[in-house]
């Protein structure tokens, strides 16, 4: 929820907003993006926290390229190394997410903003306040908003991975099968019917296209 208050603040100066306010919207999957709307909304929302600091709307530009991506690392986030790039070209005065788990997942990726909004004095925004990276409590408060955000994905992850391991203990964890195996309404695995020859068959590779029991 968007609580914050657009109270003239003395951090913002003239020379930030002359440069560019950078909204980032980011969605961890596909699956979030189609069924899980409100999040994304809330986010394309922040266009009007930016406008309520002082920027006008055609000087906030919004960065939605990685919508459907982790913030973990390994990821290529495209949107996210554009916002870097106009950091380091000095065209941003603001960077605004929702919180630090919408601009990265990782240690390495969230210090790597700080220190650059730190070198060419760009000022961070969220639903709740604004911080300035060169002020030593504001960037107390940054880092740890990180490291919470990367330990909140290692429990996601722990608690998926303990979900998994309680159906297998009760045998109904499903596996992705190889090709040419496919699980019935009961979960036996079974010979998948091919669609167009009508009859069992078995792919001697995924993208073969050979049906064994056809040309048996």
């Amino acid at each position: 929820m968007l609580i914050s208050s657009n109270i003239a603040d003395e951090r913002l100066t003239t020379a930030h907003r002359a440069k560019l306010a950078y909204v980032y919207v980011r969605r961890s999957s596909v699956n979030q993006v189609r069924q899980h709307q409100e999040s994304t909304e809330l986010q394309y929302r922040l266009v009007d926290r930016a406008i309520g600091l002082g920027w006008h709307h055609e000087r906030v530009q919004v960065i939605d390229e990685d919508l459907g991506k982790s913030g973990a690392g390994g990821v290529d986030r495209h949107g996210f190394q554009k916002l870097i790039a106009e950091i380091g070209l000095g065209n941003a005065g603001l960077v605004v997410g929702l919180d630090a788990s919408r601009l990265a997942r990782n240690n390495r990726d969230w210090h790597q903003l700080l220190e650059l909004c730190s070198v060419f004095g760009v000022l961070i925004a969220d639903g709740e306040r604004l911080y300035d990276p060169r002020a030593y409590h504001d960037r107390l408060l940054l880092g740890l908003s990180g490291i919470m955000s990367e330990a909140e994905l290692h429990q996601i992850r722990m608690r998926l991975h303990q979900g998994e391991r309680q159906k297998a203990a009760r045998g109904e964890l499903r596996l992705p099968l190889p090709a040419g195996l496919a699980y019935d309404r009961a979960g036996a695995i079974i010979l998948n019917p091919d669609e167009k020859c009508g009859r069992v068959c078995i792919s001697s590779s995924p993208n073969s296209g050979s049906c064994k029991a056809h040309a048996a």
